[in-house]
């Protein structure tokens, strides 16, 4: 009799939707759970139609968001995590930090006859008008929103023209916004042989296990000519 109550109570609180937790995936999936526990690495919590199920956990990797009961909203990498702590410390959130993450890439890009007459005149050197690139990528990641939307800064160098037996260095500073599931954009400036001028980039970015996988698409428009680059990698947090 005890469980046939709390089945029915269960159930009549699961129709009304007063109290269940919403836990959001990465992949998008939302679950109608109970959270019971947050730590290091996992978020541990039971389904919401089956309490006295049993209790399954998930890498908190592979969490976006938490909805609590009570309305309030926590992003995963907006929490500092402390070993087990209790529920209704998690609710409250914690202080966000800067993220930084750093990583290779590596791709291709397309000159323009200009630039390329631009270099050959004042170098003296013939490019072809495909190169590939190599170089890394610095992200700061310098603040996120409840609905997931991040602010960064990147820097990336890179070298184009190994292949043809060229060094042809550039870098690019740039500021952005990448949306909660990974469409970015940034703007900022860029230095290459060519002279300066400024790079423009989209792109989106996969994640999986706490690695991302940038792929993006930079246009570097300036007065010696334009640079059409495809370029991807994959990046974590530096620690």
């Amino acid at each position: 009799m005890k469980n046939l109550l709390f089945t029915i109570i269960a159930c009549l609180v699961y129709f009304t939707g007063q109290a269940q937790d919403i836990l959001i995936k990465r992949n998008g999936d939302e679950l109608e759970v109970k959270v019971l526990e947050i730590d290091l690495e996992a978020v541990k919590y039971k389904r919401f139609d089956n309490l006295e199920g049993p209790i399954i956990s998930i890498a908190k990797a592979d969490v976006f968001m938490i909805k609590y009961e009570n309305g309030t909203k926590v992003t995963m990498n907006e929490m500092r995590p402390t070993v087990q702590q209790p529920v209704y410390a998690q609710r409250t959130g914690y202080p966000q930090e800067n993220l930084k993450l750093g990583g290779p890439r590596l791709g291709f890009t397309v000159l323009s006859q200009k630039y390329i007459d631009h270099i050959s005149n004042d170098y003296d050197t013939n490019v072809n008008a495909f190169m590939t690139q190599f170089g890394w990528q610095f992200e700061t990641r310098v603040f996120t929103l409840e609905n997931g939307t991040s602010g960064l800064f990147e820097f990336v160098p890179l070298i184009g023209g190994l292949e043809q037996g060229k060094f042809l260095p550039s870098l690019s500073a740039l500021v952005g916004i990448r949306g909660a599931k990974g469409l970015e954009f940034g703007l900022g400036p860029n230095v290459s042989l060519g002279g300066a001028g400024i790079v423009l980039a989209v792109g989106t970015n996969f994640q999986s296990q706490g690695v991302n996988f940038p792929v993006n698409f930079a246009v570097a428009p300036s007065k010696d000519g334009a640079r059409f680059s495809l370029l991807f990698g994959f990046n974590s947090r530096k620690y």
